[in-house]
């Protein structure tokens, strides 16, 4: 059944399949017209690096539409001010085309400032401003100027690129943020966070694993973040880059301006949380931070291990299939579902790159099909050849998984369950857990049907 749903020829280069296909694969490239890319575009790739940063006013000069898709895009935790869970917008309409949109955006920028006091602002532009040529740089630079706050416009037109893009404009916005204090005392010991978002108040878990290590954490970027604590965050010894696709380029920025270097790390499942932690621990050189650190580890994954295996008893030799945003995220899921004695036969992301890739290919089974920015159609027929028992991805994925009547994990930007860290990871092999061996599946009318279709293949 699975061979009548058709691969675009301009993808096949895009996907492989370890042990069969011996080349790399090709990436980073536009979406080919007609895939129905699950990719989100340029603005929305910067609208998801800004959004969690708390006390700061965000504006989208364009049509309504785009700030209905974005409103509320992460479930990003605040411990203070909730001004990002409001959405802003010009609402820019055929007045606006015609004659321009800057008297709107400046009447707009002045109104939301008197009435919220943000701390700064940021302006997204989305594609109608692209066309219609509004000069968002001179309105923003006015209303920093009468308001004497940053006001500071995103170039994210969503035509510009790929959602990555629109990473690379978040990262510029941000990089303009830095380095206005110079006063405020920063211990030796003083770190970044880059890429995590506090899904579900994961940054709260990752921050208390660092201060148990003895290390202070100048600000995240951006999760719970606040423009006070960026404003020093040039000051840090090593930022430590989490989400990659999205932060690296801030990582370089600030290494070359500041002399900061950075750490490529991912906080999911036991192997890469351990190493994260170590990592630090060990760039630092402190036998005090290193002997906490080994402690800590060795605690969480003592009091961890026996409950996983409760789970991997009922899991072990299940199949699942990973398709996410971040190449990063992707290997860390490899690494933990064999912890549950799960095999991934399916992986894919969106935003990788060939020597993220080439990594998968080293960490996967034979027989695993790794794709680059996969479209819903080529990922129904993988989870068939395959008999992926799991659909591991974000909001986009979810309809795939029911249409095929396999269970799904949410592990995109959307979900209210902590999932980073080693508690995070009890979570993870819960929810795996809980979703694989729901009962329901076997009423689905997508499992009956392949169900009949492979007891008619053996009596045949």
């Amino acid at each position: 059944m699975s061979e009548t749903i058709e691969i675009l020829d301009e993808r096949r280069l895009q996907i492989l399949e370890k042990g069969k296909d011996d080349r790399s694969i090709v990436c980073e490239r536009a979406s080919t017209a007609g895939s129905v890319s699950q990719r989100a575009c340029v603005f929305c790739g910067s609208r998801v690096v800004l959004y969690p940063i708390s006390d700061a006013l965000h504006l989208i000069h364009g049509p309504i539409g785009c700030a209905a898709y974005t409103w509320d895009i992460r479930g990003s935790m605040s411990s203070g001010q909730e001004l990002h869970r409001l959405s802003f917008s010009t609402d820019i309409r055929e007045n606006e085309v015609i004659y321009g949109g800057e008297k709107k955006l400046y009447a707009a920028l002045v109104e939301l400032i008197d009435r919220y006091r943000p701390k700064a602002a940021f302006v997204y532009c989305t594609c109608i401003i692209g066309l219609i040529g509004d000069d968002v740089d001179a309105v923003c630079a006015r209303v920093q100027r009468e308001k004497g706050i940053q006001v500071i416009p995103v170039h994210s037109e969503g035509f510009k690129g790929t959602k990555k893009d629109g990473y690379r404009a978040a990262c510029e916005s941000l990089f303009q943020l830095l380095a206005k204090d110079e006063q405020s005392s920063v211990s030796p010991y003083t770190i970044n966070i880059l890429g995590e978002f506090n899904l579900a108040g994961e940054t709260w878990i990752i921050k208390d694993y660092y201060r148990r290590m003895g290390i202070d954490i100048a600000t995240c970027f951006t999760g719970d973040a606040r423009i006070s604590d960026i404003a020093k965050a040039h000051r840090a010894k090593l930022n430590v880059v989490q989400c990659s696709g999205s932060m690296t380029y801030l990582a370089k920025l600030m290494k070359e301006r500041y002399g900061i270097p950075f750490l490529r790390v991912s906080y999911f499942g036991i192997e890469d949380m351990s190493k994260a932690l170590y990592d630090v621990a060990e760039f630092f050189k402190n036998d005090g931070i290193l002997q906490r650190t080994q402690g800590l580890v060795q605690s969480e994954v003592t009091q961890l291990l026996p409950k996983l295996a409760e789970y991997r008893r009922d899991l072990e030799g299940r199949k699942a299939a990973i398709y996410v945003g971040g190449s990063f995220k992707a290997f860390s899921l490899v690494k933990a579902l064999r912890h549950l004695g799960m095999e991934t036969v399916v992986v894919g992301s969106q935003t990788g790159s060939e020597e993220d890739y080439n990594y998968l290919k080293e960490i996967t089974n034979e027989g695993t099909i790794i794709c680059d920015d996969s479209n819903p159609l080529e990922l129904s027929r993988f989870v068939l050849e395959k008999g992926a028992d799991l659909l591991i991805g974000g909001v986009k994925e979810r309809p795939i998984a029911y249409k095929m009547g396999i269970g799904f994990c949410d592990h995109n930007h959307e979900r209210k369950i902590a999932l980073a860290g080693f508690e995070g990871m009890l979570n993870f092999a819960r929810e795996v857990h809980s979703t694989v061996l729901s009962p329901v599946w076997k009423y689905s009318p997508a499992r009956m049907k392949f169900a009949r279709l492979a007891q008619q293949n053996e009596i045949n």
